[in-house]
């Protein structure tokens, strides 16, 4: 067992972990709350800037109300829902919620499958990718999401778009994607 643990411990890292790495030097940057400083008096100082954007937004449980209602939504859109209809959707809005809360500054990991290997299988196109966009922005706009966090989290969700589809653009080419599943299946 020893030798299994060594030749683990020095695999390089994958994307998700390099992926968790950046997240976590990010979180820190954003997620600083305290700052110690010495004054006249040489006793320490605190102090606070800005909360991340997670607790901007009002925490864990304006969060989930907001990812459920976009979860909802998205599993009974008539475009891409037909995606979901084997999905747990409670898993769904759990890894949501998760990855979500990480990249907007909470202490929370993603515990969820890498994305691109849980997208593989399915023959997501560009215009689908644009549709959960859509979906997400029309949520984050009910939710009166301030903008300033509405911008980080299209943004992230634009990033995240090689991940799902390599499609760069809103087109749909319903024949390239089922050669993409052809040629996933057979490797």
């Amino acid at each position: 067992m020893g030798s299994e643990q060594d030749v683990r411990s020095r695999q390089a890292p994958t994307r998700n972990d390099v992926d968790h790495q950046e997240r976590a030097s990010a979180r820190e940057e954003r997620h600083t709350s305290t700052l110690k400083n010495q004054n006249q008096s040489g006793s320490p100082t605190v102090q606070t800037t800005e909360p991340c954007l997670f607790a901007q937004l009002g925490g864990e449980e304006k969060l989930r109300e907001i990812v459920s209602a976009f979860i909802d939504r998205i599993f009974e859109d008539r475009m891409i829902g037909f995606f979901f209809r084997n999905a747990d959707k409670n898993r769904i809005k759990e890894m949501e919620y998760q990855l979500t809360a990480s990249f907007l500054g909470a202490d929370i990991e993603y515990q969820g499958r890498p994305l691109d290997q849980v997208h593989a299988r399915h023959p997501i196109m560009g215009g689908h990718f644009a549709r959960r966009r859509q979906i997400l922005m029309e949520t984050l706009d009910s939710y009166q999401v301030r903008e300033s966090i509405k911008e980080v989290w299209l943004e992230h969700t634009d990033a995240l778009r090689p991940l799902i589809t390599p499609e760069a653009g809103s087109d749909c080419d319903p024949i390239a994607a089922r050669e993409r599943i052809k040629k996933r299946a057979a490797q």
